[in-house]
Parts: C-alpha cells; structure tokens; sequence
C-alpha cells in the first residue's frame, strides 16, 4: 500500500483588499515567508456585494513568474499592452505568463451578482523569467472533467489517471511540471491519487471540511494544507466539500520579490523598477 502525503502546515486564509480594492482571502503569499516553492501566492475573491469587487484592478506590472486565474462564477475582462482582450468568465482559465514583462488590467464585467475565483502565482525558473510574455485562454468546456459516483474532478493542468483512463489538462510542457486539478467530494466520497513524490504539494478548501491522509488531519475551509512526502494523495469528505489540489516541481533557487516583480537578485528587482519607471518593461 502506498504511503498517503500527510499534513505538515497548515495556513488560515487572511482577509485582505487588493487592486483597488477588490475583498479576497490570501493563504499563500500572505508574507514572503508564507511560500511553497514554486508557489508564491493563493487568493480565493468570491461576494455577491458588488462594492467588494466593482473596482477591480486596474493596469499593473508583473515580470519573472506566471498568473494561473480561475473562475467559479462571473465575468472578468483581461488587457493587456499587447492588445490583447481575454474574457474570464464562469469555469474558465486564463494562465498567463508575464516573463520579462506584461502591464495588464482585469476588470469586472458586471455590476451585479456573484464574483467568485481564484489566482495563483507561479515562480518562474532563473532561465525563463526574461522569455517574451504570453498567456492562454481557456473556456469552461475546453477544461476535462472526470466524473463518478459523487466525485467530481476538473483537469486544468497536469495528468489524472481514474478507473483506465488518462485524462489530461490543457495546460502542458511546463518547466514545473504543475497540477491544477478542482476536486469536488460528495458526503462520504474518496479520493486517492498518486502524485509525483518529488513535487511540492498543496491543498485549499473552499467549501466544506476535507481529511487529509491515513490520521487524517482535517482541513477546512479557507484553509491551506502544505503536505508532506507520500507517493499518493487521500481526501475524505464526511459532508460535502470542494477544494483544489495543487502540485509542482520545486525551483529551488533564491526569492527576490517586490510587490509584481518576482525575480532572483536584489539587481535584478531594480533594474524591473527602473525599466517600468522608463517604459522599457516590457521591451
């Protein structure tokens, strides 16, 4: 039998603004301490007061990492200084990759209703923090779904592998080699993964409480459970919960991040300053 991951952290979502001062809960990247390598941040944004997301966020910088956000509900508009437009909307994905620079806006489309999602920030190794910027949209129906007596899971990065089946996110050939998957349990329902054993791994709760491993250690929601060595995940699920599972490739290399600029030296944080300070950003 193989050895279940246990967990060896766990993190309480902090309630903070960001943008212009859009409410969101932040468990990882809540200090520079509060990291696993490759993942710098994890917010969760999710209220049906229009006054806690209306505001959005308007044009910012980000260089040296990538933007994972994905939406539960509602309509986001993303531009950026290359022209581009990207509609987020409900059950969909946009990974983007800032790499020597992006300045890029994401506005609420809507006045109303429920907002609800999620971003993730992704280091980027040494090699690749300068590479040109890009990024991919991804519709609610491009993004595989498994599904099986009350267990529900979305692929959106990374290889699952149920009942004789391989079914494989869109999001490949990455240099950290991430897993983005949603997990979704039915009251009572299992699920056991095997994961790569020499990845980073972390779980967060959305809604509903969630046991981790052979204990099992609870988790629940709007908490974050950094977990230990295993070659396989359990979740058990007494009521019904939802959470993502995420997993990645450690780095390993040095941090150096002030506020969207994510590099590996001190220098190199200065020159991003001075480059968005002169409009060579993203040159």
């Amino acid at each position: 039998m193989s050895a279940s991951k246990a967990v060896i952290r766990l993190i309480e979502a902090q309630r903070t603004s960001d943008g212009a001062g859009v409410t969101l809960y932040r468990s990882l990247g809540q200090s520079q301490h509060v990291r696993l390598d490759p993942f710098l941040m994890l917010d969760e944004f999710g209220s049906d007061r229009a006054d806690e997301y209306i505001a959005g966020f308007p044009a910012h910088p980000h260089r040296g990492f990538q933007t994972v956000t994905y939406m539960l509900a509602g309509h986001m508009l993303h531009e950026d200084h290359l022209g581009n437009k990207g509609h987020l909307k409900s059950g969909g994905v946009q990974w983007m990759t800032a790499g020597r620079g992006i300045i890029h806006s994401e506005m609420p489309q809507q006045e109303s209703g429920l907002m609800r999602g999620f971003q993730l920030w992704i280091n980027l190794p040494a090699r690749e923090k300068m590479c040109a910027a890009g990024y991919r949209d991804l519709d609610a129906a491009e993004i595989p779904v498994f599904e099986s007596a009350g267990l529900v899971v979305k692929v959106i990065a990374g290889e699952l592998q149920r009942e004789g089946r391989q079914i494989r996110g869109p999001i490949t050939g990455l240099s950290t080699e991430p897993i983005f998957w949603d997990v979704h349990l039915a009251a009572g329902q299992c699920f056991e993964e095997r994961l790569p054993v020499d990845h980073a791994t972390y779980l967060y709760v959305y809604e509903g409480e969630i046991e981790v491993g052979a204990t099992p250690d609870r988790v629940r929601a709007r908490q974050g459970a950094v977990l230990g060595e295993g070659e396989q995940v359990r979740l058990h699920a007494r009521q019904a919960a939802r959470a993502l599972l995420l997993c990645a490739k450690p780095i390993g290399e040095p941090i150096v991040q002030y506020g969207p600029f994510v590099m590996n030296t001190r220098e190199e944080i200065e020159r991003a300053v001075r480059d968005y300070q002169s409009g060579r950003l993203t040159a």
